[in-house]
């Protein structure tokens, strides 16, 4: 079966879209960005969790809870390992791609 009109458009834009991130992704690797200190703490709190429990079948809403709540262990790595608090945030760089990830949980 073959992909027929806006389908194969956006299947196009699509590898347009991987294309501009192959080209920009040298570029941005880490993005410097401020945490209320309480979101911070939070995101340490997540990263030091103990989840052993095996998973059983997931629904899609069930694995992308889960996949938010591996972004958020990981950007409590990346607090623990490289944040400092300066008064009232942690400043942290952290990976583009958990900053992404935070954004669009978010709604954006």
């Amino acid at each position: 079966m073959t992909e027929q009109g806006q389908y194969a458009r956006y299947r196009e834009d699509s590898t347009v879209l991987a294309a501009i991130g192959d080209s920009i992704a040298p570029e941005v690797r880490l993005v410097c960005v401020r945490l209320p200190v309480a979101l911070a703490e939070a995101a340490v709190a997540a990263w030091n969790r103990d989840e052993t429990g095996e998973l059983g079948a997931e629904s899609p809403e069930q694995y992308a809870l889960r996949d938010r709540a591996a972004e958020l262990a990981l950007i409590g790595l990346a607090v623990s390992e490289r944040g400092r608090r300066e008064g009232d945030v942690v400043v942290v760089e952290l990976p583009v791609e958990s900053v992404a990830a935070a954004i669009q949980a978010a709604g954006r």
